[in-house]
C-alpha cells in the first residue's frame, strides 16, 4: 500500500512521474479521507480501479496529467532500494591468511564457520580493500578499523560489553573513485580470553570497519577471527575417589585416574560394586557443563549434558568391578574458565546416573577442570 511515508521520498520528483506538487498535495487529502473511512469501517481498495479513478480525477482537477504514469509500489521499493544499498564492496584480509591455521567453530545460531585461529599477544596485520560500484563514488567522513573483544550475555546481544578496543584510523574524510587499499597492522594484542559460544554467553573477537557517512548511510563490515591460549598441565593432578550409598540397600565406590583433562584426554576410571540390594537397571556417566553469568545473589546457572557413556545395562553383582575408559577428542569442550572479565564462568562435571527399576534416579556429581594442552596445540599448528 502506497502510503505518505513512502511518497516523502518521490515528493522533488514528482513532476517528472507526470503529476505537479498540487497533485502530490491533493494525495495527502486522500490519505487523510481514507484513514477517515477506514475508522468509520468503510471498505475501500485503494489500490484498485476505484481509487485510481477518485484520485485521477480530483488530480487532474489540479492538474490536466494524472497518477497514472507515477511508479507502482514495486518500482517504489527497487528505486529505494537501489539508493540505500552500499555504492562499494569492502573485503577485510589477513596478510598471513594463506598459511595460518583455520578451525571451524559454531556459532550462535548454530551454524558452522571456519574462521583465522590467532592466539594472545599475537599480531594482526592484513589489508581493507575499498570496490566502488561502477560508475559510483564515495563520499566519506573518514574511514577506521577497530579490533574489538566483546562479551555478549543473554537475550539482548546488543548490549555488548566490549574488554579491549583498538582502532586504527585508514583514511581522512573525502572521495573514493576507484579501487583503495588500506593496510592495517595491530601489534602483540593483547587476547588473554579464549573465544566461546555457549548457552547464555558469547565471547567474541572482530575487525570492524567503518566508513562513516551522512544521512545514518555508514557502511559498516565486520570479520570474525578465533582466539585460544593453550596453557600447560597442572603440576598437581589427584586422583578422584568417591562413594554413592542408600544405607542397607546400596554401595558404591568409583574412581578415576586424575581430576584434570586435557580437551584431547582419556577418563579413566574404575567402578566397584560393594552393595547391591536395589534392582540396577542401567548406569551411565555423563559430561556436564555449567555456565555462570553474573554475581553473588543475581548469579544465573545453565546446564547442558555434552556426552553419555553408558557403564553397564542390567543388574550387578556384589563384588562386580566395571572400567571406564571415556575418550574426550569427540565432544566440544572448552577449557574451564573462572570469572572471565567478572562476567561469566564455565565448569565441567562428572556426573554418575543410575536407574533402578521403578524408575527411580540416583546422581552423583564431581566437578573436573579442563585446559588446553600446549603441546597438543603446538603439534596441531
Amino acid at each position: 500500500m502506497l502510503n505518505t511515508a513512502i511518497f516523502e521520498v518521490f515528493r522533488d520528483n514528482i513532476c517528472q512521474w507526470g503529476a505537479s506538487p498540487r497533485a502530490y498535495e491533493h494525495y495527502h487529502v486522500l490519505e487523510g479521507k481514507k484513514k477517515k473511512q477506514t475508522n468509520n469501517k468503510t471498505k475501500i481498495k485503494w489500490d484498485g480501479p476505484e481509487w485510481q479513478n477518485e484520485l485521477s480525477c480530483q488530480a487532474h482537477r489540479a492538474c490536466p496529467v494524472t497518477f497514472s504514469s507515477i511508479p507502482s509500489l514495486k518500482s517504489a521499493m527497487n528505486f529505494l532500494r537501489g539508493a540505500l544499498a552500499p555504492p562499494c564492496t569492502v573485503t577485510i584480509d589477513f596478510a598471513d591468511a594463506d598459511n595460518r591455521q583455520q578451525v571451524n567453530v559454531r556459532k550462535e545460531n548454530g551454524q558452522m564457520v571456519t574462521v583465522p585461529l590467532f592466539h594472545n599477544l599475537e599480531s594482526l596485520a592484513g589489508q581493507v580493500r575499498v570496490v566502488p560500484h561502477p560508475g559510483k563514488r564515495i563520499e566519506h567522513q573518514g574511514i577506521k578499523l577497530e579490533l574489538l573483544g566483546q562479551i555478549e550475555i543473554g537475550f539482548d546481544r546488543e548490549k555488548s560489553s566490549d574488554f579491549t578496543s583498538l582502532v586504527k584510523e585508514l583514511d581522512n574524510p573525502g572521495e573514493i573513485f576507484s579501487i583503495k587499499n588500506y593496510s592495517f597492522d595491530f601489534p602483540n594484542v593483547e587476547m588473554q580470553y579464549e573465544s566461546y559460544v555457549g548457552l547464555n554467553v558469547v565471547l567474541r573477537y572482530v575487525l570492524k570497519l567503518t566508513i562513516s557517512r551522512a544521512f545514518g548511510l555508514s557502511i559498516i563490515v565486520y570479520k570474525d577471527f578465533w582466539v585460544r591460549n593453550p596453557s600447560p598441565a597442572p603440576e598437581i593432578n589427584n586422583s578422584i575417589k568417591m562413594e554413592v550409598g542408600i544405607e542397607d540397600c546400596l554401595h558404591i565406590e568409583f574412581e578415576f585416574s586424575k581430576s584434570k583433562y586435557h580437551l584431547k584426554d582419556v577418563i579413566i576410571g574404575k567402578i566397584y560394586f560393594l552393595l547391591v540390594r536395589i534392582k540396577i537397571k542401567h548406569m551411565e556417566l555423563e559430561i556436564r557443563r555449567r555456565e555462570s553469568t553474573g554475581s553473588g545473589a543475581n548469579t544465573f546457572h545453565q546446564s547442558e549434558t555434552l556426552a553419555k557413556y553408558e557403564i553397564m545395562d542390567g543388574a550387578p553383582v556384589r563384588g562386580e568391578s566395571i572400567p571406564i575408559r571415556l575418550f574426550l577428542s569427540p565432544y566440544e569442550l572448552t577449557p574451564t574458565y573462572k570469572t572471565v572479565n567478572n562476567k561469566f564462568s564455565v565448569h565441567y562435571f562428572l556426573n554418575l546416573v543410575l536407574i533402578d527399576e521403578e524408575g527411580r534416579r540416583y546422581f552423583k556429581q564431581h566437578e573436573i577442570t579442563t585446559y588446553r594442552s600446549d603441546a597438543i596445540e603446538t603439534k596441531r599448528t
